[in-house]
């Protein structure tokens, strides 16, 4: 009889164990094995190492479980719990993050290091009155154009096909108010649309372009910083909030290291990618002083679309006025 009692009692334990584990499903576009995959893979380790077995981390990687909409969509009906995503899946968190996209504001790292600083208490308060905690950020690197034909100005950009996210309605509507044709389609279907002419441009990071292989149908790219493409990792507060005090902190702290590392990675990658793309056959075109200038100016007629539209006015003008910032710091120390 009591060893009737003990078996029952080690079954209780045991199921009470199993009980407060708790898996994290997340998501990403993050092809399985790249580097981001594996940062991710580690962070799950650390994780469960941290926590005594108690929280474990399962990827979904390749983008199985849809584009990085679908994902936030996901979460929010609680399919999955978390996604390592770019500026696409956090703006529809929260709009301000597209402070990013202004093009070409940012000049170097150090630019972007200043801005996010400036505002990342504010946006990750804003995720966290929208039900998620922004357990990271990271770069995933500078859009450059990719295209099909010669890209040098902006009247050759008027000719092209350009890709938008599936969904965003306000980059796709900015767009075609400035004169330019903009065509929507999902994130996974970028490359087939490439080759089958369906787009022929594309503002992506290097690493992107790359690890995706646009190379065989975009030969060319235009050397110049359009914007930045930024990136974070998100978990939904509902499944947050079940993991011990202790734990989050630990995870939080496990996170953030990652991220760091992340960043630090891929701002190295940029140029490794555009060299190793350049041995395929990539044609890369350095803009001249007078069509930089050129660019620049559309650029300053764009401003008027974005604010209030594609960026709240109130993040657009705090980014605008952080730059401003940086640059007289950097003017003060160079004279």
């Amino acid at each position: 009889m009591k060893n009737k009692y003990l078996i029952i009692t080690l079954l209780l334990l045991t199921a009470m164990a199993s009980a407060k584990k708790i898996t994290i499903k997340l998501a990403t576009l993050a092809p399985q094995g790249s580097e981001m995959h594996a940062l991710m893979v580690e962070m799950g380790q650390q994780w469960e190492a941290a926590t005594d077995g108690n929280v474990a981390l399962r990827i979904y990687p390749n983008g199985v479980v849809g584009d990085e909409r679908d994902m936030i969509r996901k979460i929010r009906i609680g399919q999955i719990h978390a996604a390592a995503v770019t500026t696409e899946g956090l703006s529809v968190i929260s709009p301000d993050v597209y402070g990013f996209l202004v093009p070409m504001l940012f000049d170097d790292f150090d630019d972007v290091d200043w801005v996010r600083n400036g505002i990342a208490e504010e946006l990750e308060n804003d995720f966290n009155e929208n039900g998620f905690i922004i357990l990271n950020w990271g770069d995933v690197g500078w859009a450059y154009w990719f295209t099909k034909k010669p890209l040098k100005n902006p009247q050759d950009l008027e000719n092209m096909k350009i890709f938008t996210w599936a969904g965003d309605y306000h980059s796709d509507e900015l767009w075609k108010n400035a004169g330019y044709h903009s065509v929507q389609i999902a994130y996974l279907d970028v490359l087939s649309g490439l080759q089958t002419g369906l787009i022929d441009a594309i503002a992506t990071p290097s690493i992107i372009a790359l690890s995706n292989q646009y190379i065989g149908s975009t030969k060319y790219m235009l050397d110049l910083k359009w914007g930045l493409v930024t990136g974070g990792t998100v978990i939904d507060k509902k499944i947050w909030n079940r993991i011990q005090p202790v734990h989050q902190e630990q995870m939080l702290n496990i996170a953030r290291e990652i991220g760091v590392r992340q960043q630090v990675e891929n701002r190295k990658l940029d140029q490794q990618a555009i060299a190793a793309m350049e041995q395929y056959g990539l044609i890369v075109y350095t803009p001249s002083a007078e069509e930089l200038k050129t660019w620049k100016a559309l650029v300053k007629s764009f401003y008027p679309l974005i604010r209030g539209s594609l960026i709240p006015e109130k993040i657009f003008d705090r980014v605008i006025q952080l730059k401003a910032e940086k640059d007289l710091q950097d003017t003060l120390i160079t004279n």
